[in-house]
């Protein structure tokens, strides 16, 4: 007697799930364009500002200290007046802005006391970076 052996043509995986997921995913697309085309046809009067500050793009302004007691910001070695006219300058586009002091480990303290202090007559915050050397 002979055994009939069922014979399944395969033909591949099914994609009924993806066409499905596919068409989906266009309809989605096309609804949601249409409320952006909507929303952007709204007649709508912005407010207008009457005075912008920039804001700075690094959070702190950055003062570098070197040995021979110059101040460098931005790789533009500058003296103590320069310096000045720098804080208050930054200061007066961003208050909320602070300053890194960083030292040299060789300097003398009293140059970076000098920024502290210029820091202080315009009200900005500031912080130190102290390297430990062993």
């Amino acid at each position: 007697m002979k055994i009939s052996v069922p014979t399944e043509d395969f033909a591949g995986p099914d994609l009924t799930p993806v066409i499905d997921v596919v068409f989906l995913l266009l309809i989605f697309f096309l609804v949601a364009t249409r409320y952006d085309q909507e929303e952007r046809e709204l007649e709508v009067v912005l407010p207008e500002v009457t005075q912008a500050q920039p804001l700075s793009m690094t959070p702190e302004l950055v003062i570098n200290v070197m040995r021979t007691g110059k101040y460098k910001i931005v790789q533009v070695e500058m003296d103590e007046r320069q310096l000045s006219s720098v804080i208050r300058e930054t200061h007066k586009k961003n208050p909320h802005q602070s300053a890194l002091i960083r030292g040299d480990g060789e300097v003398a303290l009293k140059h970076a006391v000098r920024v502290m202090g210029l820091c202080n007559e315009v009200g900005m915050d500031y912080r130190i970076a102290a390297l430990e050397e062993r």
